[in-house]
């Protein structure tokens, strides 16, 4: 792998913020089938692994993707699941399998497809609001989540929080953010964010200081209403169990 290509596959501050949550919530990754979408680097994977998941199962469009994460995983632990890697877009190639956890940290920033800094053209296309990937994904949950299954999923709030958990009410599901930071956003990228979603936002759920451009990034739980009340876990701080909007 190139440097280049080595970069392209860096973990984000997305991905953290997910993987904090896999650790807040470590007794349902043990034992439980995880499905990624949208793998990426194959990090989440790795981390739902190393807390003891039983199945790992991933989905992405890019070959470099698939390879990476197909390299990261190569040499399960002893006993450890034997990943699945699967080309093809978000639900398609699972049919009417079922998982106990989804991991979503997909593309949703509101822009065309356009390469910046060393990250593959669609690493942040989520199409003109952002929402292009995200809502079929909330769309298709439902039936892909097994009983009392979650899904864990990043989210701009400058995307739309409400319209997010009134697709997931649609569908029957119950979507709480249980976690969020404020990242900033680099010029580069701020060059493609679709003008009107900037100006919508901006002073809201975007915010300007000194030049620089920061946002609202949340992680959300959706699960079935009533499947999954917050666990009490004394050794953590807390997450925030909701937000405005």
């Amino acid at each position: 792998m190139t440097t280049a290509d080595a970069t392209a596959f860096r973990p984000s501050a997305y991905s953290a913020l997910v993987i904090r949550q896999l650790l807040r919530h470590r007794d349902r990754v043990a034992g439980a089938r995880v499905l990624d979408l949208g793998c990426g680097g194959g990090v989440l994977l790795a981390a739902a692994r190393d807390l003891g998941a039983a199945g790992l199962c991933g989905v992405d469009i890019e070959p470099a993707a698939l390879a990476e994460t197909t390299r990261l995983l190569a040499e399960p632990p002893p006993g450890g699941p034997v990943a699945d890697i699967r080309p093809g877009s978000l639900f398609g190639p699972f049919g009417g399998e079922r998982f106990d956890m989804v991991l979503a940290n997909l593309p949703h920033f509101p822009m065309d497809h356009a390469a910046i800094d060393t990250r593959l053209p669609s690493w942040s296309d989520g199409g003109d609001d952002g929402r292009r990937l995200l809502d079929p994904v909330i769309a298709g949950l439902g039936d892909h989540l097994a009983p009392g299954g979650m899904a864990l999923v990043a989210h701009n709030a400058f995307v739309g929080l409400p319209a997010t958990r009134a697709l997931a009410r649609d569908h029957g599901l119950e979507a709480r953010v249980i976690d969020g930071m404020t990242v900033s956003i680099a010029r580069e990228k701020l060059t493609h964010m679709t003008p009107a979603v900037l100006t919508r936002e901006m002073g809201t759920t975007l915010h300007q200081f000194g030049g620089h451009v920061f946002a609202e990034v949340l992680v959300l739980r959706i699960a079935r209403p009533g499947d999954h009340p917050d666990p009490a876990d004394g050794s953590r701080a807390r997450p925030p169990t909701d937000h405005p909007g």
